[in-house]
């Protein structure tokens, strides 16, 4: 393998990653909202060390077969690369940061530490830790212990030296306080005038030390952050007495166990605190040690309070109606004559939530199948299934208990769907389900059954629609549906492998019907026909599709790529991808619609799709790829491709030699997302103003 060809996963992620900290640093982008993509940043950060960093780290212990797995390097030279990177990208990280709390106090926004309480706000700081803070502790004096307690995974941890005044011999104790996560990160104190402070609860703790440790007589006191992230691979045991439900759980409680992949400290931390936790934790060289800023766990800036300071913050956009079909009456009666495509969150998302409601209430609807992935915490998806069951109609959930870090939340829904007579599958041995479908079998006239149902690129989780970018197809096309069904059906009957029409469906036909796809772009272009490819995706790292992608070029097949995370492509590249382009949009909401264009000499095909072109996707998983029909939704496909394709104010270079540059045209700035909403106001004879 020539890992010149591509570029390393891993990496890509971090570039990825890269552009996130860039919308942190945007000065154009309001100042609450850089917050939050730092915190954004931070959360990414913690399940690439969790899950990629990982793997990696396992992997080294067979480097020659880790090398083919990571596009030739060594897993040792890539963690020490990623080790590198990860510093860097930290460092910058704080100094944004720094800047952003300076701009915030323009705006009569302070983060005060524990140093800066004003006399006003003592009492409240106080209070506040006795009554809600206190009670919520978790405290660990380590000196009497053999070895340090398992520190839980991603949490934050306040490193305590304490030294007691002796005559005799000086006796210095190392503590450990857990920071509570019951409890907001961020505690908004007393005001004074129009000033507004905000304090975090790591400050307000180092604030109240003293009470904390007023039993000991001390001469000095401090206290420094660290935290630990672990190996979040979730190893089921074969034990067959368990139900597969019983594994996951055990499996999502194991990870406390994980091994340690990164430590992360405060870099003003005192190097005997540093060396005593070290040794006491077992963490040696080979982990990711990394020094950090005063403050870790900056994921939860995500969560930043918006201080009734509306002009710091994006504007809320208010969700669309889909033009032709009303939220009022029945959605089944529209979509029998035609099909219609949701765009969260540009549309509202209250479609599908109704489209579910409207099934388990009709006396004619008789069954209902859907595969879910991820659930909302509070989730009326649900609700709507267990209000059919209730209704007497057979429901057929596929739920994926391996979604990573929601494999909680989903087992919480199953065991409740389950108590409710709701028949669950729990997918297909060997492979997760991805896929987005609903099935709907309704009897209307003659006792004939009319079939319906949606399918998604998303996750059926109403809080993600408001945040993630995602196309929903709402179809009666009997030829789709019947597909869709032998889809449930293999859920249930996964030794019979089905032959499907109209859908490509993972993980027997992806890989295979879209290098067919591809080759008829070749075709087309040595015919004089014309041809391309339009794919916008939010990875893609299988090297055979790559390779597919580089031939397409190669015979001067015009390829436009948006992907939004990893792109192990190497796009304009002289002699081998000099026909590709590729651009990458990140912005107020997380790109993730799957579709692919094919021009089809001039009759061009257009799929949405669950998976991406990542080896998982295409080989170990079960996804869907559904063709889309309707004339005027190929248009909204194609138009809202291009609009995205057009973005010159988000969007950055993929290209080796101008990597995460920005593409700017300064004649004519398009900012895609906005443009996108106002092509849906423009549809609805509104706009914006």
């Amino acid at each position: 393998m020539n890992h010149k060809k591509y570029t390393n996963r891993e990496l890509s992620w971090l570039q990825f990653n890269a552009r996130v900290l860039q919308e942190a640093a945007d000065t154009n982008v309001p100042l609450i909202e850089r917050l939050r993509f730092l915190g954004i940043f931070s959360n990414n950060l913690d399940e690439f060390f969790r899950v990629r960093y990982a793997a990696i780290k396992r992997a080294k212990h067979n480097d020659e077969v880790s090398k083919k797995k990571l596009g030739g390097l060594s897993a040792k030279r890539l963690l020490n690369e990623i080790t590198q990177i990860v510093i860097k990208q930290q460092a910058d990280s704080l100094e944004i940061l720094a800047a952003i709390q300076t701009e915030l106090e323009h705006h009569n926004i302070f983060m005060v530490n524990e140093k800066q309480v004003r006399d006003h706000q003592k009492e409240f700081v106080k209070d506040f830790f006795l009554q809600k803070v206190s009670p919520a502790l978790v405290t660990i004096m380590l000196n009497e212990l053999s070895e340090v307690p398992k520190l839980k995974d991603s949490a934050a941890y306040l490193a305590v030296k304490l030294i007691e005044k002796s005559v005799k011999k000086k006796k210095t104790r190392y503590i450990l306080i857990e920071i509570p996560s019951s409890i907001e990160r961020f505690i908004v104190l007393p005001s004074e005038g129009d000033n507004k402070y905000v304090m975090l609860i790591d400050d307000l703790i180092r604030y109240n030390l003293d009470t904390l440790f007023n039993i000991f007589d001390y001469k000095d006191l401090s206290a420094h952050m660290i935290k630990i992230t672990r190996d979040a691979q979730l190893d089921l045991d074969g034990d067959f007495n368990k139900s597969y439900i019983e594994k996951i759980i055990d499996g999502v409680k194991d990870r406390v166990d994980g091994d340690p992949v990164r430590f992360v400290y405060d870099q003003n931390i005192d190097q005997d605190t540093l060396d005593f936790l070290l040794d006491k934790m077992q963490i040696d060289d080979a982990d990711s040690i990394i020094p950090g800023g005063r403050y870790h766990n900056r994921r939860d800036y995500m969560k930043f309070p918006a201080l009734e300071a509306k002009h710091l913050q994006y504007e809320k956009i208010q969700a669309l109606p889909i033009n032709g079909l009303k939220l009022h009456g029945s959605l089944f009666k529209h979509i029998r004559e035609k099909d219609y495509l949701l765009y969260a969150p540009y549309h509202t998302f209250s479609y599908v939530v109704k489209f579910l409601r409207e099934a388990a209430l009709d006396p004619k609807v008789k069954f209902i199948g859907i595969t879910i992935y991820r659930l909302a915490e509070v989730s009326h998806i649900a609700s709507s299934l267990i209000n059919a069951s209730k209704n007497g109609k057979k429901v057929m959930v596929s739920i994926e208990l391996q979604a990573r870090f929601d494999e909680a939340n989903n087992i919480k829904y199953a065991e409740r769907m389950q108590r409710e007579g709701i028949q669950l599958v729990f997918g297909v041995t060997g492979l997760k389900v991805h896929a987005k479908a609903c099935y709907v079998e309704r009897v209307e006239e003659d006792d004939k059954v009319k079939r319906y149902g949606f399918i998604s690129t998303g996750n059926f989780n109403e809080n993600t629609a408001k945040i993630y970018t995602d196309y929903t197809l709402f179809t009666s096309n009997s030829s789709i549906l019947k597909d869709i069904k032998k889809v449930f059906e293999f859920f249930e009957v996964n030794y019979k492998i089905k032959k499907y029409k109209h859908l490509i469906v993972s993980p027997h036909y992806t890989r295979e019907r879209f290098e067919e796809l591809i080759d008829q772009e070749i075709e087309n272009k040595k015919q004089g026909l014309p041809a391309g490819l339009k794919f916008k995706m939010n990875s893609l790292s299988d090297y055979k599709m790559i390779d597919k992608l580089y031939e397409a070029s190669e015979m001067g097949v015009k390829v436009q790529l948006i992907v939004r995370g990893i792109c192990c492509l190497k796009p304009g590249i002289k002699g081998l991808s000099e026909n590709i382009e590729a651009i990458s949009v990140v912005d107020k909401f997380l790109e993730h619609p799957r579709l692919y264009i094919f021009e089809n000499a001039g009759n061009p095909k257009y799929y949405i799709s669950s998976a991406d072109l990542m080896t998982r996707n295409l080989d170990h998983r079960v996804e869907i790829s559904c063709p889309i029909y309707d004339e005027q939704i190929q248009q909204e496909l194609k138009d809202t491709f291009e609009i995205s394709w057009s973005e010159n104010v988000k969007a950055r270079h993929l290209s080796p030699s101008k990597i995460n540059t920005y593409k700017t045209e300064k004649a004519n700035a398009v900012r895609s997302q906005f443009a996108t909403y106002q092509y849906y106001l423009d549809k609805s004879g509104n706009h914006i103003e």
